[in-house]
């Protein structure tokens, strides 16, 4: 969470009305992204890591009811004493819950309902926004308001992941095909680095998530970079290659999980009449071969660089290289909805924000010095530092104002319907 110094009256004044516009302008965001969804559309769960967009908006109001408002709020009443149970998400100190795989299952309330519920949360919290609620209780409603961005992304992963499940492939926005740019399929190229002690992770200036911190140094070897990100044409001459057949590639678990599961192309890719074709938030649409691969687990990526004779890079490579550059490109707010082909080469790093999430080679554990948040809110990133592989960047679906270069995602290896990709990386 936000680690800065006890802020002056005239400080927390301010702070409090930039927050109280952030979270207006948050809340708004997600039923935005809520507009297009049928009642239907929004209760069906399509697998077990997916949530319904119901659930989404139930329980990000859910945490703000919880963990601000029942706490903090005198004579504060809850929605309803059920929803507890229905929509905390894995709060072990808070109470039970519905079974994340049973989600789905929640027919009732209805969306109409969960709206009501989100008016309810917003309108208490106007008022202790009125009552000029002390610092603590401003972190918790900016961890909420970077929650809920979170959950925003996922809504859009878990419905493009509903939808291809359709055989009428239905589009989550406006299906006339976005304009596709041929561009020179030139090699990437690669920047240097020189290796050393290096730092990384968040300073304690602005918000962070705590997993992100402490800031601690890092000794790395020198490495170089690919200038920008593996496209679909690349990885559809590893998939002619056979590189799905051929276990040399593979991690055991990863080639145990292609048989198993019938891998033999990203997810939502199928052949039509020569061409590949994959589903999208605007509809099925044929791949852009020269955009960004999406939809592929840690195991395909790294199948992939040991093709390639290169590698994934550590998530401390990804920092350095990132942690000087602007936080721009293919984010939400461009509307594009998929990734896009890069830029031309400047001769600096491409890409590195925005489009698809990176998979490093690092596995999610916590920093040095580590501890996780006191109370409730402690369960929310340290419970998960197991089994898990660290993703930077951002992807086409982050909100442009939730990623920075320090910002740690994590997914297990397996995960394949976050927009997941990859850019290589070799040693120098």
């Amino acid at each position: 969470m936000l680690n800065r110094n006890t802020s002056s009256p005239a400080q927390l004044s301010n702070e409090r009305s930039a927050l109280e516009r952030r979270y207006g302008n948050v809340r708004a965001a997600s039923a935005v992204l809520a507009a297009p969804l049928s009642d239907a559309d929004a209760t069906v769960q399509s697998m077990p890591d997916a949530s319904p967009a119901k659930w989404h908006l139930a329980h990000t109001s859910w945490f703000f009811e919880a963990m601000v408002l029942a706490p903090n709020s005198s004579g504060y009443r809850v929605f309803d004493d059920r929803f507890n149970f229905l929509f905390n998400s894995y709060y072990e100190s808070v109470g039970a819950r519905q079974p994340r795989p049973l989600r789905g299952l929640l027919t009732r309330p209805t969306l109409t309902d969960v709206l009501a519920y989100r008016e309810h949360v917003d309108s208490r919290m106007g008022e202790l926004f009125k009552q000029e609620p002390p610092e603590s209780v401003l972190k918790i409603i900016e961890l909420g308001c970077h929650h809920e961005q979170q959950h925003q992304e996922l809504l859009l992963t878990d419905i493009l992941h509903l939808f291809a499940q359709n055989p009428l492939r239905p589009a989550y926005k406006e299906s006339v095909p976005l304009p596709v740019k041929s561009t020179e399929r030139a090699m990437p190229n690669y920047q240097s680095f020189a290796g050393g002690l290096v730092d990384i992770g968040h300073s304690g200036s602005g918000f962070a998530f705590d997993s992100e911190g402490p800031r601690h140094s890092v000794q790395i070897e020198p490495y170089r970079l690919a200038d920008r990100l593996v496209t679909n044409g690349e990885w559809a001459e590893f998939i002619s290659d056979g590189g799905y057949r051929n276990p040399l590639l593979w991690l055991s678990d990863g080639w145990t999980k292609v048989r198993e599961a019938g891998w033999a192309a990203p997810l939502y890719w199928e052949a039509r009449e020569g061409e590949f074709w994959t589903m999208t938030l605007r509809g099925a649409q044929p791949v852009d071969l020269d955009a960004p691969v999406a939809h592929v687990s840690y195991f395909e990526a790294d199948a992939f660089a040991t093709w390639v004779a290169r590698r994934l890079p550590t998530e401390a490579e990804w920092e350095v290289a990132a942690q000087s550059l602007p936080v721009t490109g293919n984010l939400l707010n461009s509307d594009r909805l998929r990734p896009k082909p890069a830029p031309a080469a400047t001769g600096e790093l491409r890409q590195m924000f925005g489009d698809v999430w990176e998979w490093t080679r690092s596995a999610f554990m916590p920093y040095p010095r580590f501890r996780p948040m006191s109370g409730a809110l402690g369960e929310y990133n340290g419970k998960f530092m197991s089994g898990q592989f660290v993703l930077r960047g951002g992807s086409c679906v982050t909100p442009d104002d939730h990623v920075r270069a320090t910002y740690r995602n994590f997914f297990a290896p397996h995960a394949r319907w976050q927009f997941s990709g990859l850019r290589l990386a070799e040693d120098a």
